[in-house]
């Protein structure tokens, strides 16, 4: 699995590419100059001809998930919940949670991802029905109103009912693995799906944050319920994928992970990226409230955003939405290429080294 390195933003990465020492990272305004295959790292230029799918992988754009164009979209959290690490409570019953995700909306979020069951570290599962009589109202409402809605759930029936309800896409933190019955499910509805990496369950992820190495690990495990998801019948365009920061990782895996983000692209679908207000944001910046943490989560988020995330998972939509649109306008997108433009990358230079092994 290639990584991309060397990364440049704005007026940097425009002149990297037209020199054709850089590609485009996923489309976006951001490019890479170096590449790395297992410990091997060379200039794009450079590649070995065997690299030249994964190159393409990596420089082009996902698939349009959700019909919801290139993004930066910016999914608004909405827990329905009393007991969620951040805000549990604050939308507790079905006024609350319609008020929120309508000033969300005002706001400018593309997406409401609406959530009846905390999965927080420790946290106690909760019925099935409890979770769905704390969703189902205010999915209706808020999908009345033309909102697209996200379910926040591991449970097949919510997902059912949820979609019945209006819900469009499905977000689960298990990557489809918790209920038996969600592969196929998710199939048959032909909707657009996130699947997070996690493992074990709230109660068990946090002795399990043992790995080799945290990027080449998650990817591997996300690679493998990305071919389960694909062999269940699952179009690939509609597969978001999310790293699962905060789950069954610590703080610095978190901020290793977050640093290596580009590798997932090699995956070949969008990325989504969940770190607002979470222990990570409040560690390095030194604040144990996660309501205070709203400029540590957009300086991450813009981070995972010049890193190659079309999603952004956050609790401040607003302040998020005004940062994405001055990242933006320093970075803006690069120039359509004509349909007989050569690629941009330089012709490899003769004799090339061997490539390494398959496999990340």
């Amino acid at each position: 699995m290639l990584e991309p390195l060397g990364i440049l933003l704005g007026a940097d990465a425009a002149a990297a590419v037209a020199a054709g020492i850089a590609l485009n990272l996923a489309g976006g305004p951001a490019a890479f100059t170096l590449v790395r295959r297992q410990g091997q790292t060379m200039p794009i230029a450079g590649a070995p001809p065997a690299w030249a799918a994964g190159l393409a992988r990596l420089s082009q754009a996902p698939p349009d998930w959700a019909n919801l164009g290139p993004g930066p979209l910016v999914m608004g959290i909405l827990n329905t919940t009393p007991d969620s690490f951040s805000d549990g409570g604050r939308h507790h019953g079905p006024a609350a949670a319609i008020a929120a995700g309508e000033s969300m909306l005002a706001d400018g979020a593309h997406i409401l991802d609406i959530g009846g069951e905390s999965t927080r570290p420790g946290a106690t599962p909760v019925s099935v029905a409890t979770e769905q009589a704390r969703v189902l109202p205010v999915i209706e409402a808020l999908a009345r109103q033309g909102a697209v809605i996200s379910i926040d759930t591991r449970n097949a029936a919510t997902m059912a009912r949820a979609l019945d309800a209006g819900a469009r896409i499905v977000n689960d933190v298990t990557a489809l693995t918790h209920d038996p019955r969600s592969l196929p499910l998710v199939a048959a509805r032909a909707c657009p799906v996130v699947l997070m990496h996690m493992r074990g369950t709230p109660a068990t992820m946090d002795s399990l944050a043992v790995y080799d190495d945290i990027a080449i690990d998650v990817a591997t495990e996300l690679a493998a319920r990305l071919a389960a998801a694909t062999a269940a019948g699952i179009a690939g365009a509609d597969i978001m994928l999310d790293p699962g920061f905060g789950f069954a990782k610590t703080a610095q895996q978190n901020i290793d992970l977050l640093r290596r983000l580009p590798m997932l692209l090699a995956l070949g679908c969008p990325l989504m990226a969940g770190i607002s207000r979470k222990s990570t944001i409040g560690m390095l910046s030194d604040e144990p409230d996660p309501t205070r943490r709203a400029p540590g989560s957009i300086a991450a988020a813009l981070f995972a955003v010049s890193r190659g995330a079309r999603t952004l998972r956050v609790h401040d939509v607003k302040a998020t939405v005004q940062a994405i649109k001055v990242w933006q306008g320093l970075n803006p997108p690069p120039k359509p290429q004509p349909k007989d433009a050569p690629p941009p990358a330089a012709t490899p230079r003769p004799n090339p080294p061997a490539p390494a092994a398959a496999g990340c």
